[in-house]
C-alpha cells in the first residue's frame, strides 16, 4: 500500500473522476424563469394554519395557496423543514410541517419575501 499517494487522486482513479474537469453548478446565472418566480413570490398570499383532522390527534402546520412549480414548492418545504428542525412533505400546492410551528413558519416566510398570514 502506497502511503505517499494522494488520496484524492486514488479516489478519482477508482471512480474514473477528474476533479479538475468538474463543473460548478453554483456559479451559473439565474435563469429568467427563476427570476420570474422570485418576482411572483412577493405577490402571492400564503395561509399558515394548524391542522389535526384525520391525523390521529397529531398537529401539523399547513402552508397553503402556494402558486408555483412543484420544484419551487419542494425547495421551500425543504428550507422550512430545516428551519424548524422537523419532518414534513410538500405536494399539491401545500407544505405540511410536523408539529405546531405557525409563528416560526410565518416569520420565515416573511423573511423570504412572501406575504403570509396565520388562519
Amino acid at each position: 500500500m502506497m502511503m505517499n499517494e494522494d488520496w484524492k487522486a486514488a479516489l478519482g482513479a477508482a471512480f474514473n473522476y477528474n476533479p479538475d474537469e468538474a463543473t460548478h453548478e453554483a456559479t451559473e446565472e439565474p435563469t429568467d424563469a427563476s427570476a420570474d418566480a422570485l418576482a411572483e413570490q412577493g405577490k402571492q398570499m400564503l395561509n399558515v394554519m394548524l391542522d389535526k383532522r384525520n391525523r390521529n390527534g397529531k398537529r401539523v402546520t399547513l402552508v397553503t395557496d402556494f402558486v408555483g412549480s412543484d420544484e419551487a414548492l419542494k425547495v421551500l418545504a425543504k428550507e422550512l423543514k430545516q428551519h424548524c428542525g422537523v419532518g414534513g412533505s410538500a405536494r399539491g400546492g401545500e407544505i405540511l410541517i410536523q408539529g405546531d410551528f405557525r409563528d416560526k413558519v410565518l416569520a420565515f416566510l416573511k423573511a423570504k419575501g412572501f406575504k403570509a398570514r396565520i388562519i
